[in-house]
């Protein structure tokens, strides 16, 4: 399934992308009016909490029976009467990210910038700098010249867990997204840390939807493609990732523990504009766009 987090005629709902059609189902409301529990959760985030993995089979039997309503479509919302959001829309704490996970990324910024990590280097992103697909990403002109992008395979956490063996990692994730992981890359090398450089406004776009991980055969076998007003600048499968995402997930927990919601993106490939000769930083104007199969497209426009 696909789900999805929005804001419709002044409400923030979720819900999941109806098959072959561009509607999303109003879990909010189906789920008041169809499920035997008291409790509805009123986010995404709320309901992975309560339910972890359980949620989507809740959902898919619900739905079940929806579909075959002669009213079903009084539960639909049209997919272009939406306001997207971060399917998780706050996440318990930083957004978790890895850097420097693509060899090819390492090599093209550079000895003076980055070398090959033996251990899996994480750093963060402010749960504040949250957006959804579409949003308009402001390019912040004032503080910075060097506004880059990163495509990532993100993952969402199913349930808390704290010293997670490899083989168990599966069972803590609730499914898969995409992150354009936006830098002011002046700022990140001025301060000598990644945080401030990463959490500007709106610098950490997810969506569009939430995969649930039932319907990804393997992360490592997913292919990434990014491109900037049409032209291709990314274009790599997870497979070439250092660390797989077992590896980055059973590491994290070792020293804190992940909750349900969190949200960790596994690293950007090579392609970014800082590397480019000359770099090509992004501007006012300019649309990202963020394909990883079987999740979707994931859009972003840089405003003023």
């Amino acid at each position: 399934m696909k789900f999805l987090s929005f804001r419709y005629e002044d409400r923030e709902l979720y819900g999941v992308k109806v098959k072959r059609e561009e509607n999303a189902w109003n879990l909010i409301k189906i789920l008041e009016k169809f499920d035997n529990d008291e409790i509805v959760p009123k986010t995404l985030r709320e309901a992975v909490e309560i339910y972890g993995v359980s949620f989507i089979e809740k959902v898919r039997k619900v739905l079940k029976h929806v579909e075959e309503l002669e009213t079903a479509k009084d539960y639909k919302i049209p997919l272009d009467k939406i306001i997207w959001r971060s399917p998780i829309t706050r996440t318990p704490k930083n957004i978790l990210c890895v850097g420097h996970n693509y060899a090819t990324h390492v090599n093209e910024l550079g000895d003076e910038l980055a070398k090959t990590p033996k251990d899996v280097l994480i750093f963060t992103k402010s749960t504040t700098a949250l957006a959804g697909n579409n949003e308009v990403v402001p390019s912040r002109k004032d503080i910075t010249d060097s506004l880059d992008f990163g495509g990532e395979l993100a993952v969402v956490i199913a349930k808390n867990g704290k010293n997670i063996l490899r083989p168990l990692v599966l069972d803590y994730i609730f499914g898969y997204t995409i992150m354009n992981d936006i830098t002011a890359t002046d700022l990140q090398y001025k301060h000598g840390q990644f945080f401030l450089g990463k959490s500007l406004e709106k610098s950490a776009v997810v969506g569009p939807y939430l995969v649930t991980k039932d319907e990804v055969s393997s992360p490592e076998s997913m292919n990434i493609v990014t491109k900037v007003n049409g032209e291709i600048k990314q274009n790599a499968m997870t497979s070439e990732m250092l660390f797989r995402v077992d590896d980055v997930l059973a590491e994290i927990s070792k020293i804190i523990e992940l909750e349900a919601g969190d949200i960790i993106a596994t690293g950007t490939p090579a392609g970014v504009g800082q590397a480019q000769k000359p770099p090509r930083f992004l501007k006012e104007g300019d649309e990202v766009k963020i394909t990883v199969e079987g999740i979707g497209t994931l859009t972003t426009i840089i405003g003023e």
